[in-house]
């Protein structure tokens, strides 16, 4: 997106709108790995600590959790980038 039009304090207001847009983004998905992970992993709630089959589990989860979304993020970058293409 092209800022040059908006002056300095608009520029700074849509970087701080952007930036807080992001740290949401980023805590939802946060939020999202730990609740799915939990709930997948954790069954024993006699001890405060992961057994060793739960803290496997939950390391698996994020993996490929975040994999996941890795290949998600690169998917989306591709398909940008055949449009920007497209529109030359």
């Amino acid at each position: 997106m092209d800022f040059s039009q908006f002056n300095d304090a608009e520029r700074n207001h849509l970087q701080r709108v952007m930036e807080q847009k992001q740290m949401k983004d980023f805590l939802k998905l946060y939020s999202g790995l730990v609740e799915r992970c939990f709930t997948d992993c954790v069954n024993d709630f006699t001890s405060k600590a992961l057994t060793t089959k739960e803290e496997g589990c939950v390391q698996k989860c994020a993996d490929k959790f975040l994999k996941h979304s890795e290949r998600i993020g690169q998917r989306f970058a591709e398909a940008n980038a055949e449009m920007m293409g497209g529109n030359k």
